[in-house]
């Protein structure tokens, strides 16, 4: 059972569902120290208060807020605890709002709420159910933080939410106005609809960077030979010929998975001029084939 970080209750309307608030998810990545590369000897932040020149306990540290330049306004952390705030043990639903209405840069941290108890059962199936059927997220607030309740499997998640001024505006990286083709946004299509898939569950979602690390350590434990970096893809990073690219593009995502050979030809992404020259082409021919011919 994962560790209890918080305790306290959702209100909903008047129901009320006791909680526990548990991390939905965890860290494999590999983490190095830092060390004296000389001896490989651990190499360790001390902590020295700048106006004594001389290192302090933990005991003697905490947190302090700088109002001014020569002026620091301490907080402790019991201080932080019994903030008067009226959701200060409690996740209160203000709002209900359809889940593709909802920014994902404002979504941050995740975690699994658990009923808190045997009388905490069936409110937390109600209200589990409810989202589930309306295919809603609840947006609420919780120690004076917004956040959104949403269903996974069998389980409420809370997720933590950033609020408006903490996303910042992409307009200035946005690139300069360019034109599109039909045919290249129809590329563009036909090549999404070669890669689209249900799931992230392939092998080709695993975590290789962490792989490549372990790798490396256990030659080097070994002391055998680094593993050789892929070479990497021949004209990667040049601009190419747009069209050629999805065209090409949309045919190796075919290959990969089987449906076409290699050099299949793509049916996907018709361009629209040659279709209408076509078209064109024949209805001259039947009206050719239908005008009578003199007799002479």
């Amino acid at each position: 059972m994962p560790r209890t970080i918080w305790s306290g209750a959702i209100s909903f309307g008047l129901v009320t569902v006791p909680i526990h608030v548990v991390g939905a998810t965890e860290d494999h990545s590999i983490y190095f120290h830092r060390v004296h590369l000389e001896d490989m000897a651990r190499v360790r932040t001390r902590k020295v208060c700048e106006l004594e020149d001389r290192e302090v306990s933990s005991e003697e540290i905490g947190k302090g807020y700088q109002l001014t330049k020569d002026l620091v306004v301490p907080v402790s952390d019991k201080e932080l605890r019994d903030l008067p705030l009226p959701t200060a043990k409690a996740i209160e639903v203000v709002a209900f709002m359809p889940w593709e209405s909802i920014d994902p840069l404002r979504i941050a941290d995740g975690y699994y709420l658990a009923p808190d108890g045997q009388v905490a059962g069936k409110p937390y199936k109600l209200l589990r159910q409810a989202l589930e059927r309306s295919s809603r997220v609840a947006v609420v607030r919780y120690a004076e933080r917004l956040g959104l309740l949403r269903v996974r499997g069998e389980a409420i998640v809370l997720h933590a939410m950033r609020w408006p001024d903490e996303i910042r505006d992409p307009s200035e990286l946005l690139p300069p106005p360019v034109d599109l083709s039909d045919e290249e946004i129809d590329g563009a299509l036909a090549l999404m609809d070669t890669m689209t898939r249900d799931d992230l569950d392939a092998p080709e979602f695993r975590d290789t960077y962490t792989e490549a690390v372990a790798k490396v350590i256990e030659a080097k434990r070994e002391h055998r030979e680094l593993p050789a970096a892929p070479e990497p893809a021949e004209g990667a990073g040049e601009l190419v010929d747009l069209m050629a690219a999805l065209q090409e593009s949309v045919s190796k995502a075919k290959a990969s998975r089987g449906e076409v050979g290699r050099h299949a030809d793509v049916h996907e992404v018709p361009k629209k001029s040659a279709q209408r020259k076509t078209r064109a082409n024949k209805a001259t021919a039947k009206k050719t084939a239908r005008k009578p011919r003199k007799s002479a």
